[in-house]
């Protein structure tokens, strides 16, 4: 199943997140498959964490950008907002991978959820 992320930010813009047999990796390219392919696990994720304000300032110079505030403001900030709600039908996150590429994006609970255990899992 590939699952299309919205990408706020960072070193990609249009992502897949594929989720096969208990398998969780990342498609690159504009159709699924067509692209990269990153498989998630402890190995290749340096972090993964729900994008706060207080997130996107630290890291905004790892991501690449003067102005992680402005940034904030905008989708992040609304995400970060529907975050702090009760219901969560969505998820804005930061991903940063062991080579240093990063992004920030949103995606449904559950598949955040999957992201969330495949990264803490050994190869």
């Amino acid at each position: 199943m590939a699952v299309r992320m919205k990408v706020h930010g960072g070193d990609f813009s249009n992502v897949y997140l594929n989720i096969t047999f208990g398998q969780v990796s990342l498609t690159t390219g504009v159709v699924a498959g067509t692209g990269e392919r990153i498989k998630i696990n402890s190995q290749t994720v340096a972090e993964l964490a729900l994008a706060t304000e207080e997130s996107v300032k630290r890291i905004g110079g790892t991501l690449g950008w003067g102005a992680a505030g402005a940034l904030t403001l905008g989708p992040i900030g609304l995400a970060a907002g529907l975050l702090a709600g009760g219901r969560k039908k969505e998820v804005t996150f930061i991903l940063i991978l062991s080579d240093g590429r990063s992004l920030v994006a949103t995606v449904d609970n559950q598949a955040y959820a999957k992201l969330l255990g495949a990264s803490k899992s050994k190869p």
